[in-house]
């Protein structure tokens, strides 16, 4: 056990650091103590951490390996797959494209793409807004092998042509990566450019981008970290996407010194006028907390606008929290769930302003301690695969039964061992009362939780998230 723990700190100690001279030396060792926590808990080889302040950096970090195998350390420029932080990308191609007249964001896919799946009932605001029901080309269980290799716009839609939408349009949110294959062709059709020669020319280019390129180049990039997955319990190497099937959902790759340029060119108006800006960066109708391209919601009760990205062998993050004015980003080598990347910005967040977090892991009053002993006890049986069916009502018994347990096994497992089960508060929801908690796993990593029981004390629904 000694010298596995050896090893963990070998191979997690910060390869290359950059902190600001005035940041307090304390701080910058909880920081450090937090992310290492968080790379040990998820088993993940290697990471680059970074704070800036108006684009400045305040401190930047990298840890472990890049590529396991070859014992390549991660460093401040190593690149990473950013994912779906691509999306931001492609919500201000279509915003320039409106701002010159090209297109008109609230007009139906149609007017652009008059022969795609359900052009006549989805806007283009809706497709940047999750809200279009689109249906999701990467769901299937043959997508890890079919995501690999070169494939056309055309087969892309094939996926998706004879299916309905998944609800009205408008009506409400659900994430959906076929909408923004949508909007990289309509960007290809108004510009009459292609989207990665948009990407490059409209957007790279004026934000002062050097370093950000595409999957397709990963094998000539230096410093280009390897992607990693668990399987079984094992880290392996992951499969890379196809830039064809990534697209305009998914395809960059970056360090986060050139995010940062991109996050202060976005907010500093050199990319898409201040008001277009600020309509990314409100919620759409139909969401909560997602505008377009971006979420924004919060953290600790602090406002907070920015995207995660994952693919089969990385997470990301990139968060700004306007409020403290700093910008966060976190990428990894490893595409598991729950996300490191996001987990590193938490603790790091929660590092640097700990008051906040102690007043939002408050215990809300009047908890009935033998509620949350059955909370915690329902909660431990999920993460096993409910070895306990009999404390389930008979409905969620049924559904636990018919395939849901092994599900949230595979869902909840990885968080590992709780830490702590706050109680939040009793929410009435028709005729339930939910009892909600905040499961804290470890820094950075959280859970949302809540149950209803019956008179006879049996957990008869649950809600997570």
């Amino acid at each position: 056990m000694r010298r596995r723990l050896w090893w963990w700190m070998i191979l997690l100690a910060p390869a290359a650091v950059a902190a600001s001279p005035g940041m307090d030396p304390a701080l910058v060792k909880r920081i450090d103590g937090d992310a290492l926590a968080v790379l040990r808990h998820t088993d993940t080889p290697g990471a680059t951490l970074a704070i800036y302040r108006d684009g400045q950096p305040l401190y930047v970090h990298a840890y472990g390996l890049a590529d396991r195998e070859r014992k390549t350390p991660a460093t401040a420029s190593t690149y990473y797959e950013i994912g779906s932080i691509t999306k931001q990308f492609t919500v201000a191609a279509i915003l320039q494209l409106q701002e010159a007249g090209k297109l008109d964001v609230n007009a139906k896919l149609a007017t652009y793409l008059p022969d795609a799946p359900h052009a006549k009932e989805v806007t283009l605001r809706q497709l940047m807004s999750h809200t279009s029901g689109m249906p999701e080309y990467l769901d299937g269980p043959d997508v890890e092998q079919w995501a690999v290799k070169p494939v056309t716009f055309d087969q892309i839609m094939a996926r998706i042509k004879d299916k309905p939408l998944d609800f009205a349009p408008g009506s409400r949110w659900s994430y959906s990566n076929s909408g923004y294959v949508l909007l990289g062709r309509v960007i290809e059709a108004t510009s009459h450019e292609s989207y990665l020669h948009y990407v490059k020319t409209h957007l790279l280019a004026p934000a002062g981008m050097t370093h950000t390129y595409t999957v397709d180049d990963e094998s000539r990039l230096p410093g280009m970290a390897k992607g990693y997955r668990h399987a079984d319990g094992k880290l392996e190497a992951a499969p890379t996407i196809h830039a064809t099937v990534g697209g305009a959902a998914g395809v960059l790759v970056s360090t986060v010194d050139d995010l940062e340029r991109w996050n202060v060119a976005l907010r500093s108006g050199k990319i898409i006028r201040p008001a277009d800006y600020a309509l990314m960066t409100t919620p759409a109708d139909g969401s909560n907390d997602y505008g377009l391209g971006l979420f924004v919601d919060t953290l600790d009760g602090q406002p907070r606008i920015g995207h995660t990205g994952g693919s089969f062998g990385f997470t990301t993050s990139n968060q700004y929290f306007p409020r403290q004015g700093i910008q966060v980003i976190a990428f990894t080598n490893v595409g598991d769930d729950p996300e490191p990347g996001q987990m590193l910005v938490t603790a790091t967040f929660e590092a640097m302003y700990p008051e906040i977090a102690a007043a939002a892991r408050k215990p809300a009053a009047g908890e009935d301690a033998a509620m949350t002993a059955k909370a915690r006890k329902a909660f431990a049986q999920m993460q096993k695969g409910n070895e306990d069916p009999a404390m389930f009502g008979d409905k969620l018994k049924a559904k636990m039964a018919s395939g849901l347990s092994g599900r949230l096994a595979k869902q909840l497992g990885p968080f590992g061992e709780p830490s702590s089960f706050i109680f939040k508060g009793r929410r009435p929801d028709k005729d339930k009362t939910w009892n909600d908690y905040v499961i804290q796993f470890g820094p950075g990593s959280y859970l949302e939780f809540g149950v209803e029981l019956d008179a006879e004390g049996k957990v008869v629904s649950i809600s997570l998230g």
